[in-house]
């Protein structure tokens, strides 16, 4: 218990370690702009995943940063299916893109990106907006209230359907730059923005090459390309659903191991690392609590029965608040089918079969054959009243007793049955109370 206090604190030490650098002031560009641009340059900042509040925060940072550091536009490239921070703080963002002093565009790509739910809405505040081919937005649901107004999503409703990229174009969805005929790519996108006014200000983001006599107009300068730090992206990967599931169900396994195993505390460590990421992960996504305390309840359930090396009734019902805690987990994210098979078919095989199989391998003996301990002395390690572990010949083994005969530790013990792996012994002397001779009695 000692060990795995200190391993907790020394995880805990890590995560809060990590939590400064979980915000986007943390995080490097991934290039660094030209030596010399002719024109201020475009800051491209890539959003992807489930919006969290590290995603949030990454998002009003690239504002703030593009106008103190005399960028002239920022280009969010969006690929992300829904948002798990609330719909005022994706009203906070919304606010900020609106209100910005330069020039926010929204690309959603490359092909077979997406822009659903309350991130799909940041479209409607964006100044310039394009998709790739393959790309895919809707599904918006209500509208988020931006300003004290419902936000104007366009003249198509997509509260709960999607558009392609040809359709959100045909319909007038998107908002095109100047000489907009696609953006098939993020370095059209950029140049589509060149003649754009926004705030009095003409963008100046594209120039005409000569490629083999023919005119081509390509981005003006190099973009600044913008990615989450390692901490911050390890944070936003934690705060996933199905990442979170996964860390939380290692952990608590691993803990449970380290209840059972005889070993120098590797799982206990491990297990207490993804335990405390876990559970980051859990507090930043909207977790129904009834869910997580089955999930704690199913981890008892299992522990009670791996004690005794056989899946009795508590397996059952450890198997049953496990199976519902992981299907309603996560309040308005289904789990991915895939990580539920992982997840659920691994917890199965580990205290079904491994670990139950791993206990009675530890308490086993070396001989082979039981029946010449009948009548054996041996000494109580733990004291049994009514279960323990008692030291028979070479080797450990799980004990009971009757409740009248409570054996002490370190008392001498004579085995008079075996019950599977579990032994049933008496005091070696006062042997007499034992429950079969009463029983006797009362025949």
């Amino acid at each position: 218990m000692r060990r795995l206090a200190i391993t907790l604190l020394a995880a805990g030490a890590l995560v809060a370690l990590a939590g400064p650098g979980a915000h986007p002031a943390a995080a490097a560009p991934a290039a660094a702009p030209s030596s010399g641009p002719t024109t201020a340059p475009v800051d491209v900042v890539e959003v992807t995943g489930l919006f969290d509040d590290v995603v949030a925060d990454w998002v009003a940072r690239a504002v703030d940063r593009a106008s103190h550091d005399g960028a002239q536009a920022v280009v969010l490239q969006m690929d992300t299916t829904g948002a798990v921070v609330s719909r005022q703080r994706m009203a906070e963002v919304a606010a900020h893109i609106r209100h910005s002093p330069v020039l926010v565009a929204i690309w959603v790509g490359p092909s077979g990106a997406r822009a659903y739910g309350t991130p799909g809405q940041l479209l409607g505040v964006a100044a310039v907006t394009g998709m790739a081919p393959g790309a895919r937005i809707g599904n918006f649901g209500a509208p988020l209230v931006v300003d004290g107004q419902p936000l104007d999503l366009g003249p198509v409703d997509l509260q709960d359907r999607s558009l392609g990229a040809d359709q959100a174009r045909t319909t007038g969805v998107l908002k095109p730059g100047k000489d907009d005929t696609g953006t098939p790519v993020l370095g059209q996108m950029i140049v589509v923005l060149n003649g754009v006014t926004y705030q009095g200000r003409t963008l100046d983001t594209a120039a005409v090459v000569d490629k083999n006599g023919v005119p081509r107009r390509q981005p003006n300068g190099t973009p600044r390309f913008f990615k989450l730090g390692l901490l911050p992206r390890l944070m936003h990967t934690v705060a996933s659903p199905p990442v979170a599931y996964l860390l939380l169900v290692i952990g608590l396994s691993l803990l449970v191991f380290e209840f059972f195993t005889a070993g120098i505390g590797v799982a206990g460590v491990v297990g207490a690392i993804c335990l405390v990421l876990g559970c980051y992960g859990v507090a930043a996504l909207p977790t129904r609590p009834w869910a997580l305390g089955l999930l704690i309840v199913a981890m008892l359930a299992f522990a009670v029965d791996v004690q005794t090396g056989v899946p009795r009734f508590w397996t059952g019902v450890g198997v049953a608040c496990f199976v519902l805690a992981s299907l309603f987990l996560v309040r308005g994210h289904m789990l991915p089918w895939l990580t539920l098979i992982v997840g659920i078919g691994g917890v199965l095989l580990a205290f079904i079969s491994g670990m139950p199989s791993m206990v009675r391998t530890r308490f086993a003996t070396p001989t082979i054959g039981r029946e010449w301990m009948l009548g054996e002395i041996g000494l109580a390690s733990t004291t049994v009243s009514p279960e323990g572990v008692v030291m028979v010949g070479r080797g450990q083994w799980r004990a009971r007793t009757n409740r009248a005969t409570p054996i002490a530790a370190g008392d001498r013990v004579r085995v008079v049955a075996i019950d599977g792996v579990t032994l049933q012994v008496e005091p070696e002397d006062g042997a007499a109370r034992d429950y079969r001779e009463r029983a006797g009695k009362r025949s």
